[in-house]
């Protein structure tokens, strides 16, 4: 049997972060060796997850936890203010981050890129890691070049802290690669209340749905002469993540510099 890869987890106790613990403890080629959170600390990440005790206890000081852990990888649920400190103390630790968070700047991940490099390791930030969701991305952006008018609509909970979500604007990015800017609509149409026709984003909208009760759907609708076509992605559960995050955490072994966007590791 190969070694494990000694995985660290930030944000442990939060909802993703427990899904990503419970997955390193079933996964026989992983090793969870540290899970920290602000709160919950000295309670057993087993015991936290529903799963027998696993003898790690949670820490509430990440800088502490992993200078003593000796991990493979940090994988980071936390929140957009904490993140980017995180994944720059990883990275100087040697520690690969895998980081599930939206909000990084071009100039930050290029910043971030140069710290990997320098320090020989790989990492990886991912707006989204259901695979089914990186699909609806490709296929959307692939539909742009035929059909170049086109909305996204965005569905999340209501205690989502930010819109439009990462997996839009990364949609955004790929579509607006594939088509020229059209300003789409009627050139004389009025929004009698603010916002009604969403956020602009190189020439389409992008709406952005929050209420209770949702998860995550997101779907890119375009339109043509006499016909239109939806592309759309569901995801139900947060497990729905755990495979892209699995494999995100083996591949980010053999690479270096950092990685914006799971699909990478999907080619």
């Amino acid at each position: 049997m190969a070694e494990q890869i000694r995985v660290a987890v930030a944000g442990a106790a939060g909802r993703m972060g427990r899904e990503v613990v419970k997955m390193v403890l079933e996964d026989a080629e992983l090793e969870l060796v540290c899970a920290v959170n602000r709160s919950h600390a000295g309670t057993d990440a087993g015991t936290l997850v529903g799963l027998p005790a696993s003898g790690i206890k949670l820490e509430s000081d990440l800088a502490k936890a992993l200078g003593s852990c000796d991990a493979d990888v940090l994988v980071d649920f936390t929140t957009p203010q904490s993140v980017y400190a995180n994944t720059e103390l990883a990275i100087s630790l040697g520690v690969r981050p895998v980081a599930g968070a939206t909000g990084f700047t071009p100039e930050q991940i290029e910043e971030l890129d140069k710290q990997c490099r320098m320090q020989g390791i790989g990492g990886l930030i991912a707006p989204n890691f259901s695979i089914g969701a990186i699909l609806m991305m490709q296929f959307a952006a692939q539909a742009a070049k035929y059909f170049p008018h086109l909305e996204i609509i965005e569905y999340h909970g209501d205690q989502k802290l930010d819109a439009p979500s990462g997996t839009a604007i990364k949609t955004a990015e790929w579509i607006a690669a594939n088509r020229e800017e059209i300003r789409q609509g009627n050139p004389n149409e009025e929004e009698t209340i603010e916002g009604a026709r969403g956020g602009y984003y190189n020439g389409f909208r992008i709406h952005s749905v929050r209420l209770p009760g949702v998860f995550a759907q997101q779907e890119v609708v375009f339109g043509g002469f006499g016909q239109s076509l939806k592309i759309r992605s569901d995801s139900y559960d947060r497990a729905a993540y755990m495979p892209g995050v699995n494999q995100a955490i083996k591949k980010v072994m053999n690479y270096k510099g950092m990685l914006y966007g799971f699909e990478h590791l999907m080619e």
